[in-house]
């Protein structure tokens, strides 16, 4: 055969039957160690040899993707020490891979069915947080929108993150988003604890490829606070997988936070990246219109649920709404309170007589200055303040100047040193004596405790 010949002849690559894969196997498993060998490596196949690479199988795309993104390198380092010539490898989605080949057999679907109904026990709605019982204002609006917008419109919106303080609603809106799907598509609700708790168990049971399977099959992927992630990086890397494996088939993806997206600390800049990568919406602390409408609305179910008259008049509930800078739990549990307490004493409550019921919620809420400590103080002491802000320490100016600091410290957020900027600059360190030597005269002296006791009621009061 001539040289022209040689060339003109189309190159075909031969397949050969070289590898034992039984010892590739083997060294699968010394190499990567037995927890991933037998959680990801176990399950792949040899589909084709040929003289620079193979095709290897696995059962599903996210198997594919997961082996290629951290393992593909090493694989193919291993490979090279059994068939030196083997330069590439690929990977081929086999659903049909015979039980001899795959570990897929009836003992993982049992496992699979024991993971469904452990995530089952807490994946439930709530049928009473739906929209209809929603209350809208001004401070939550956005949200409210947003939320029956998706509900209509699947993946208009994708992600959409909602996030906002304690007690506004937030996990009430993403209930309702589910119970609003869930007809017809297939929802997951569950909070991110309750995630990283079936992830650490999955881990923990060698179920980790059944949990990913289960957690990538919703067309609804809700997920409550997930602030709870920061800090934990191996979560971190299964929902960021998670959230890339919905997204590309288009499941919506619902969250919620205490905060915005680049807000949350200690979270990988990549899933921040995603989560800002839809639409973000805050919820705000209710208004007075909104906690009116919630106090009316909780007047109703009250009167639905008991089949009596809770008894508030219009003046008290006024004075509730005007009065609660708390959440709307916590509103809510003001209201509580209040009708509990018109129920034991048989009377109609005035607003002096909330005053009373609510003095320790609302005095809770009070913003105190280092200012108000500081004239309460030397009022009470019978000092000027100049003199308690003064160099001079004798002890008639020194121990009402140490009391100031110490309720400084307690009764209000600011740090050691700004608290001894306050007074006059001094030190933190002249903070923390203060803070020392009063509580253990409070432990020891009568007339010590009582003191502060007054002076804290004295402060706290309008």
């Amino acid at each position: 055969m001539d040289k022209t010949s040689l060339q003109q002849k189309p190159l075909t690559l031969r397949e050969e039957k070289l590898l034992d894969w039984d010892s590739v196997q083997t060294s699968f498993d010394k190499s990567f160690g037995n927890e991933i060998y037998t959680s990801w490596l176990k399950h792949i196949s040899l589909l084709k040899e040929f003289n620079d690479h193979v095709i290897l199988g696995v059962k599903t795309r996210f198997f594919r993707d997961w082996i290629t993104s951290r393992y593909a390198d090493k694989i193919l380092n291993e490979l090279k020490k059994h068939k030196i010539s083997i330069k590439r490898i690929e990977f081929k989605i086999e659903p049909e891979i015979s039980n001899s080949k795959s570990t897929f057999n009836s003992s993982i679907i049992n496992k699979v069915s024991e993971i469904k109904n452990s995530a089952l026990n807490y994946n439930r709605l709530n049928p009473s947080l739906n929209f209809e019982n929603f209350i809208v204002g001004k401070s939550n609006n956005l949200g409210f929108l947003s939320a029956k917008k998706i509900c209509s419109q699947l993946s208009r919106y994708n992600p959409l993150f909602i996030y906002g303080g304690v007690g506004l609603g937030k996990t009430h809106l993403l209930n309702s988003i589910g119970l609003e799907l869930s007809q017809k598509n297939k929802v997951m609700f569950i909070s991110a604890e309750r995630f990283m708790y079936q992830f650490i168990k999955s881990i923990k049971k060698n179920e980790m490829v059944n949990f990913k399977d289960f957690f990538r099959k919703a067309n609804v992927f809700i997920i409550d606070d997930i602030q709870f992630i920061r800090g934990k990086e191996g979560l971190q890397e299964e929902f960021f997988h998670t959230f890339n494996s919905l997204f590309d088939q288009s499941a919506q993806i619902v969250i919620s936070s205490d905060r915005a997206p680049n807000k949350l600390d200690r979270v990988q800049d990549r899933i921040k990246s995603r989560l800002s990568g839809g639409l973000v919406v805050d919820i705000g602390a209710p208004d007075y219109d909104l906690k009116l409408n919630i106090l009316k609305k909780k007047i109703v179910d009250y009167q639905n649920t008991f089949k009596e008259n809770p008894d508030l008049n219009d003046d008290v509930i006024n004075y509730i709404a005007n009065n609660s800078n708390s959440n709307i739990r916590e509103l809510i549990g003001i209201f509580n309170r209040v009708v509990a307490f018109g129920k034991m004493s048989k009377n109609s409550l005035s607003i002096n007589d909330c005053k009373i019921i609510l003095k320790d919620v609302y005095n809770a809420n009070k913003v105190i200055s280092i200012d108000k400590i500081q004239n309460v103080t030397s009022n009470f002491f019978s000092i000027s303040l100049s003199d308690m802000l003064s160099p001079r320490r004798s002890r008639p100016l020194a121990r009402p100047r140490q009391v100031a600091m110490y309720m400084a410290k307690k009764l209000t957020t600011r740090s050691l040193p700004e608290i001894g900027r306050k007074f006059a600059n001094r030190d933190h360190t002249t903070v923390i004596h203060a803070v020392k030597t009063i509580e253990k005269l409070s432990e020891n002296n009568d007339e010590m405790r009582k003191n502060i006791e007054e002076l804290k009621s004295l402060i706290l009061s309008d």
